[in-house]
């Protein structure tokens, strides 16, 4: 195998994918990989074609909006492929997309074999996918082990390759907590930001006893923060510094639903979950996705390990008191969080899928 076509469509997977390239390079250090990614993968060795920051559209509104740019960047994406011709490409989640790449390769590239790590979440919508990912696909690569059971439902297989979080996350010594020190992660796209930011800034000016420090995403400058967190309160700031860093010494979190949920837990910050989208997005998500909750923590665990306020019953007020009990009482959740990892097991995400992908 010599060329390898990687597709990772939010921070997310850029980072998981980052990892996936260096243990790729590793074993095969003569390996092309392109990528539709970003930075992260970059930095350790692939040539990026196409920027997925550009096309990081939130929700069906936000989507439909721009359904234009989302067509052209479809076809613009097949065409590098096709001039590439990788021996394989990876997909990494980003269904819609990916699904749609998928489908043109398999007719216009056949001998190309197609790998799924980090499946859709077809657990929690569209589940009639799995017949489509199962037919497309040369290996399908989960990371949570719920997924093994739910793709048996339909009489597949798929491999369990450990989640890529815990190689992070372990390898990271432990710091002191700072007890004053609340970390805020507002999400790593502008929609999210915009409509998540303006709530916890006041927020903080509600609990002035705690330093809240807010995540800012790398592609984003802190100006952009200050023009959207409306009054600013002192004890309010923004960081720049590794969103790893501050979950190893906060205290406490408040976060914007996504992978940070499960990134928090592993560091063993209680947290709140927070989120507010489009009340056109909202209103579509009810009707398709099928899950009880939106955090991956609670998905796991399948209970209320933390709370989620989401739309409407995301105030200031439900916030303040939900940190507060936290404060109170945090040994309910380190105990879930405690069971979470014992679910997860062991980490070599990034190694299992190398090496059967190059074997393959």
């Amino acid at each position: 195998m010599d060329k390898i076509f990687i597709i990772a469509g939010e921070a997310s997977g850029d980072l998981h994918g980052s990892h996936l390239v260096k243990a790729l390079k590793r074993y095969q250090p003569s390996l092309q990989i392109q990528a539709y990614g970003g930075s992260k993968m970059e930095e350790e060795g692939a040539t990026i074609v196409r920027d997925y920051q550009e096309f990081a559209f939130m929700g069906f509104y936000e989507v439909a909006k721009n359904a234009s740019k989302v067509l052209r960047n479809l076809k613009e994406t097949k065409k590098l492929i096709e001039d590439f011709k990788p021996d394989a490409i990876i997909f990494i989640d980003f269904p819609s997309f990916n699904i749609r790449i998928a489908k043109h390769i398999k007719a216009q590239l056949p001998s190309t074999k197609l790998y799924y790590y980090i499946s859709p979440k077809v657990w929690a919508w569209k589940s009639g996918r799995v017949h489509i990912l199962n037919k497309l696909m040369d290996e399908i690569f989960v990371i949570f082990p719920f997924e093994v059971d739910f793709y048996a439902k339909y009489g597949y297989d798929v491999t369990y390759v450990g989640n890529p979080l815990l190689d992070e996350i372990q390898q990271i010594p432990d710091l002191e907590k700072k007890k004053d020190l609340i970390a805020v992660l507002p999400g790593s796209r502008r929609q999210e930001i915009q409509k998540m930011l303006p709530v916890f800034a006041e927020l903080a000016s509600y609990m002035p006893d705690f330093k809240f420090e807010v995540s800012v995403m790398p592609q984003f400058s802190i100006d952009f923060y200050h023009a959207h967190a409306g009054r600013l309160a002192p004890n309010l700031t923004f960081s720049k510094r590794s969103t790893y860093e501050m979950l190893n010494e906060a205290s406490l979190a408040v976060v914007t639903s996504g992978t940070a949920t499960l990134e928090t837990a592993l560091f063993n910050t209680p947290q709140v979950v927070a989120y507010k989208t489009s009340w056109l997005s909202y209103f579509i998500g009810k009707k398709v996705i099928k899950i009880n909750y939106i955090s991956l923590v609670n998905i796991i665990l399948d209970k209320m390990a933390i709370t989620e306020l989401i739309q409407h019953e995301l105030t200031v007020n439900h916030l303040k008191a939900e940190l507060e009990e936290m404060i109170r009482n945090p040994e309910q959740i380190l105990s879930d969080y405690a069971a979470l990892q014992k679910l997860l097991g062991k980490g070599g995400a990034s190694e299992n899928v190398a090496r059967k992908i190059l074997a393959g």
